[in-house]
């Protein structure tokens, strides 16, 4: 049996390592997806004894939540299996716009409901927060929807420190996601702290860097989509981040590991990251992720980590 985490103070308990499935059906963030791998990925993930699956209704829009409900009803394990989705984009014409008003709320899940052929969703988010609507309001919207049991955990995506702490006003947030990697460690200021101390559980995005921490760029390496305009992957700054990754590849190497492994073990012992969600787009990326899970860091090569990317 796989190990278990607690999500924060819900009752959701999942394998640590989780997938994050923009690339299954996200058509709108990756030209030419084949949704047969797609599905395939979430099917042999499910094999593997992951059990936290990370969608969205903007991922395709739409799409990504019909595969993955496509998957867990073939599977037979619903019960087993704890899916996350997220809404707030509403679609006008051509425009996106975002939207946490209640109603557009409660909608949403209806929506995300059906797409993903279930009667509950584990883990519902507030994907991006709008200018308008209050913050408390939009998480009140969600509270009527978990005493429904439409939703068991409410989480909030992409708000700031002040954002957070109104829509957490009457302590019903449990899951915040935002950005965090050892590249990025703005969360450790205000985020990681606030979040510890209310018990609510801190999943990163990007934890991989766009790809700089999996251990498999080269300085010769220049990038034409969106990496482009990263500063962290441009220039003296990225030779010096290629550094610290080669700092990492021993640690990595005496433990007869990959970098990636090393990288995502080290999240795992940060106060209220309970869970990863690694994305991946084949099959095999997402089984190499789970070799995180054999991996214990002592102390010394915690803090070793940590001063590599101080």
């Amino acid at each position: 049996m796989t190990k278990q985490a607690r999500i924060g103070k819900t009752d959701l308990l999942v394998n640590p390592i989780g997938l994050g499935t923009n690339a299954v059906g996200g058509h709108n963030l990756y030209p030419n997806l084949d949704e047969e791998v797609g599905k395939e990925l979430v099917r042999t993930a499910i094999h593997h004894g992951v059990n936290f699956l990370d969608t969205a209704f903007i991922y395709g829009p739409g799409r990504s939540e019909e595969l993955v409900g496509e998957v867990v009803k073939e599977s037979g394990k619903r019960d087993e299996l704890v899916i996350a989705t997220k809404g707030a984009h509403k679609i006008v014409g051509d425009d996106v716009i975002v939207d946490n008003s209640p109603a557009f709320l409660k909608q949403s899940v209806e929506d995300s409901l059906k797409r993903l052929q279930t009667d509950y969703i584990d883990l519902y988010y507030i994907h991006f927060p709008d200018e308008t609507t209050p913050k408390d309001e939009a998480v009140g919207a969600l509270k009527q929807l978990k005493d429904e049991g439409k939703i068991r955990a409410i989480g909030v995506s992409n708000f700031s420190i002040e954002q957070l702490k109104e829509a957490n006003k009457d302590g019903y947030v449990d899951v915040v996601q935002g950005n965090y990697n050892l590249i990025e460690r703005e969360a450790e200021q205000e985020f990681l702290p606030y979040t510890k101390e209310q018990k609510i559980s801190f999943i990163p995005y990007f934890p991989f860097a766009a790809g700089l921490l999996a251990g498999k760029y080269t300085k010769d390496m220049t990038f034409n989509d969106l990496r482009a305009d990263m500063p962290h992957l441009q220039g003296d700054q990225f030779v010096r981040n290629l550094e610290k990754v080669e700092q990492l590849r021993k640690i990595a190497h005496a433990k007869n590991a990959q970098v990636a492994h090393v990288v995502l073990a080290w999240y795992l012992t940060r106060d209220s990251i309970d869970v990863l969600i690694p994305g991946a787009k084949r099959a095999e990326q997402m089984i190499d992720n789970l070799n995180t899970l054999h991996i214990d860091l002592t102390e010394t090569e915690i803090n070793e980590i940590d001063s590599i990317f101080k």
